[in-house]
């Protein structure tokens, strides 16, 4: 959601903008909505300013007898009246009509965002780690033979149809470690509040972190017009929802461990075999509700949490950030993940860490009181995988496999497994 003052007031600037995205220009349009619906809230305010003097004096007249005068201005406060709310009717209309612009417009990037205009376009920042070089063919993770036991697409289609798997024994549980791990690293060492939240949100919610009205179909609603969160970012971010925050309590700093659900409907016949990306899967949600002067610097504080997260389960990753055109709709600047995945001989998204400014908090209104007084301001909202965690399940099996079809478990996990460290070729821990 956009700020129409700072539309009116740089409408060239607002274009250009939108202009890095790949956008045509707006501004005219919107600005002929945002006059239009002014005229009538002042035509409406007239007209009631109107009825008002009229009232007025019509019971003056009829205080002092005039029969003629007083129906006269009795006809005029009726005419104001109908006049005002016909005003108020069309007004309201206008207004509808504008939020749907705005509200269908994505973020404005920063200068520092390259421009570009799809993945291409990216540009990386840094890399850590070394693949390792294997001499043997390493094989996708759904192919490893001590996974296999413990990775069950066909009862998943059975079950669920395409992009489900069932997992168990060794599997489920390395995949359980996972999400522990990166609670209690992100709890205990990055200072993030551990939080569990539902998996079922109004569509108020789904709106105001910007999965609807415009993606919708990416999601799944239930007849009841609950929505299937995508991702916790929906309900750690609007937990300030509609609220005005003391700033003295930001930032605040979420993690959250919980199902995830997409259509994946702009995705058809990619990446369909393995559980690389699936309908349901897990993540670790990070989420920050920051001030405004800091959340700069909280985007590279938070990318640096998801890395971290890596670099303990030694897997080599890159870090790239997004160029306009593959930059998601409610970014101002993203910093993509990519973890090292030897089967596919290449580097795959793991975390997406994004500012957001005030564009969530606006469609929100989620405020905060400055400590120094004055009229509340919008909050600053960001959020960040740290990680998905199958994805990050398909990296330590790629990385960690033997040539005997064995994978070898990265050390940060053994205490979660209780000191087990290797996943054998027949499926069992050891």
């Amino acid at each position: 959601m956009h700020d129409i003052r700072a539309i009116r007031e740089t409408p060239d600037a607002f274009d250009a903008a939108l202009a890095r995205r790949g956008l045509a220009p707006v501004t005219p349009e919107i600005l002929a909505l945002d006059e239009a619906r002014r005229t009538r809230i002042h035509a409406a305010e007239t007209a009631q300013a109107e009825q008002n003097r009229a009232s007025k004096e019509a019971g003056a007249a009829k205080g002092r007898g005039d029969e003629a005068e007083f129906e006269r201005l009795r006809a005029l406060v009726a005419d104001k009246k109908a006049e005002m709310a016909a005003m108020q009717a069309e007004a309201k209309t206008l207004d509808m009509q504008l939020t749907d612009h705005l509200m269908a417009l994505p973020n404005l990037p920063f200068d520092d965002v390259p421009d570009g205009t799809d993945e291409s376009g990216n540009v990386e920042l840094r890399r850590w780690g070394t693949p390792a070089i294997f001499d043997f063919q390493p094989k996708e993770h759904y192919e490893i033979t001590g996974v296999q036991p413990g990775m069950d697409f066909e009862t998943a289609a059975k079950l669920s149809g395409a992009r489900f798997v069932v997992l168990s024994g060794s599997i489920a549980r390395l995949h359980r470690a996972l999400a522990q791990f990166m609670l209690d690293t992100h709890v205990e060492e990055n200072g993030l509040q551990e939080t569990w939240t539902p998996v079922l949100v109004r569509p108020e919610m789904m709106l105001g972190t910007g999965q609807l009205p415009k993606f919708g179909e990416d999601s799944y609603e239930t007849t009841n017009g609950w929505w299937l969160v995508p991702t916790a970012e929906v309900t750690l971010t609007n937990i300030v929802h509609g609220e005005t925050v003391e700033a003295g309590t930001l930032p605040r700093r979420y993690v959250a461990h919980t199902q995830c659900f997409r259509s994946e409907a702009g995705s058809a016949g990619r990446d369909t075999a393995g559980m690389l990306r699936q309908h349901q899967f897990e993540k670790v949600e990070m989420v920050s509700i920051t001030h405004p002067d800091v959340s700069r610097a909280e985007l590279d504080r938070m990318t640096g949490c998801a890395e971290g997260i890596l670099e303990r389960l030694g897997l080599p990753y890159r870090t790239i950030v997004l160029c306009t055109g593959d930059m998601g709709f409610g970014a101002r600047r993203t910093h993509d993940i990519e973890v090292w995945l030897p089967g596919q001989n290449t580097y795959r998204e793991i975390s997406s860490v994004s500012v957001c400014g005030d564009f969530q908090a606006r469609r929100m209104n989620a405020r905060f009181k400055p400590q120094g007084g004055g009229k509340p301001e919008f909050l600053h909202t960001l959020n960040g995988s740290g990680l998905a965690v199958g994805r990050c399940l398909i990296a330590v099996l790629e990385n960690g496999q033997q040539a005997d079809g064995s994978v070898r478990i990265p050390d940060a996990l053994h205490p979660y497994l209780r000191g087990k460290t290797i996943l054998n070729a027949d499926g069992s821990l050891a």
